[in-house]
């Protein structure tokens, strides 16, 4: 059989192996297999790959273009250092959470002799280092990644700082042996309330392709593909993007076995937008604790053990991988419900009571997500629960402090689980993944705040 494109996505446990026609737009189907990470991950790949042909119904298969995504060996994990929290230290980690990375470490201000003895623990695959606007403070900045420098790592260091260290860092370090893996962007925040989030980005992108792919086998995939191996979640985030030129202000709500990711593209509302200055357009959250399979043990501790034990009396260890049982399913949805919940309120902003002179104000905090218009279900819990946009009815409906629109909203699932395999496609065929994605998101509900 021929087709055009295969996209793979090689996760931690399961690789996929998505097959396109291009012209016209069509998705033909998908192949499954377990991650091979501790062998070869193309042991994987190749296993899905006859899975898919199975799928097909065809023996062989012949394609012309290969793009991939991975998450394979842990995924992206990421340190990162700026001068000031909620300035250079907030535009790095969205720029890095963007991009699909998991942080590890965050830090403000100089960087002390416990902060590397913790780094070193941390297996990290990259560092970013910010700090200063340009012609501001220099010299924490520079002394920090002087001092990351100087312990070797061994793993890519990225400055993203003050314009004027750049210079200096050129000087010192040009292509030397010791420090092959120095690279040098934009300054992430070039100015007061200014986030230049999209060089860092990119260049994250690259590197992640060009040195953090340690896998067993995953040399000879980067033979195979076309472009760039884009972190799996950042191939959300850019389906998310490439949505929100077309459907406007979008919110993806992607729940999985080990985490919950949000990834909203909303602009400010007028009446906010003096409490929100410095905030990015696009806002990326990772909430590591919140998974429905390898962190249901961390998702029942939000429970009370009323609710806990009034949907279910098989125990937490005996949940297989996919719900089988009735019992099973209940368990999910309740786990699945609770990292929806959990996960939007560590999102999305509030408005905070405010005591002064004159009486009490509302003062929002946090993402304002009022001009909503569209939020996209993705992740195996959600899309195939059948009724799983109900969770996102339940919170508008308990959240009246919560930054919410107060129009209706329309719920779309993404029925063929296609965003992050349509992400990484959209970096080549823009129009052709935009039509697919049209292809595969239903529309199942509307929901609006009480």
């Amino acid at each position: 059989m021929n087709i055009d494109v295969l996209v793979a996505e090689i996760g931690s446990t399961t690789t996929i192996v998505n097959a396109f026609n291009l012209n016209p737009p069509l998705f033909l189907g998908r192949g499954i297999a377990e991650t091979t990470v501790s062998s070869d991950v193309r042991f994987g790949l190749e296993s899905a790959i006859e899975d898919l042909k199975h799928t097909l119904g065809s023996d062989t298969l012949n394609y012309q273009e290969f793009f991939a995504s991975s998450s394979a060996a842990g995924g992206l994990r990421v340190a990162v250092i700026g001068l000031v929290y909620d300035m250079t230290v907030k535009a790095a980690k969205q720029a890095a959470l963007n991009a699909g990375a998991n942080l590890h470490f965050i830090h403000a201000g100089l960087l002390e002799d416990h902060h590397i003895q913790h780094l070193h623990t941390l297996n990290l695959n990259m560092i970013i280092v910010a700090g200063g606007t340009d012609y501001g403070d220099k010299h924490v900045a520079l002394q920090n990644f002087d001092t990351i420098l100087k312990q070797e790592f061994n793993l890519p260091i990225i400055y993203a700082g003050n314009v004027e260290n750049q210079n200096i860092i050129k000087s010192h370090y040009p292509n030397h042996s010791q420090y092959p893996w120095v690279k040098i962007v934009e300054n992430v925040y070039p100015r007061v309330d200014h986030l230049n989030i999209l060089p860092l980005r990119k260049l994250i992108y690259e590197t992640f392709e060009e040195h953090i792919i340690h896998a067993p086998g995953m040399t000879k995939i980067k033979t195979l593909v076309k472009g760039k191996i884009m972190p799996t979640p950042g191939a959300v985030m850019q389906s998310t993007m490439l949505l929100f030129e077309h459907l406007g202000p979008v919110l993806t709500l992607d729940v999985g076995g080990a985490t919950t990711d949000v990834h909203s593209i909303v602009p400010t509302s007028e009446a906010f937008k003096r409490y929100a200055e410095g905030e990015s357009l696009e806002k990326r959250t990772v909430e590591g604790d919140l998974g429905v399979y390898i962190n249901r043990f961390e998702v029942a501790k939000l429970l009370s053990s009323s609710e806990f034990k009034s949907h279910f009396t098989a125990t937490l260890e005996d949940l297989p991988y996919l719900p089988k049982t009735h019992e099973d399913k209940t368990l999910f949805e309740l786990l699945t419900r609770t990292c929806v919940m959990k996960a939007l309120d560590r999102h999305i902003g509030d408005l905070q009571r405010v005591y002064t002179t004159q009486g009490h104000k509302f003062i929002p905090e946090g993402r304002d997500c009022s001009l909503l218009e569209t939020i996209i279900l993705t992740g195996g819990p959600l899309i195939h629960q059948e009724d799983s946009h109900n969770h996102l009815k339940t919170y508008f409906h308990t959240r009246p402090s919560k930054l919410l629109p107060s129009h209706q909203v329309t719920i779309l699932k993404d029925s063929h689980y296609l965003l992050a395999p349509l992400g990484v496609l959209s970096l080549q065929y823009p129009e052709v993944s935009l039509a697919l994605l049209k292809m595969s998101l239903r529309e199942v509900s509307t929901c609006i705040q009480d």
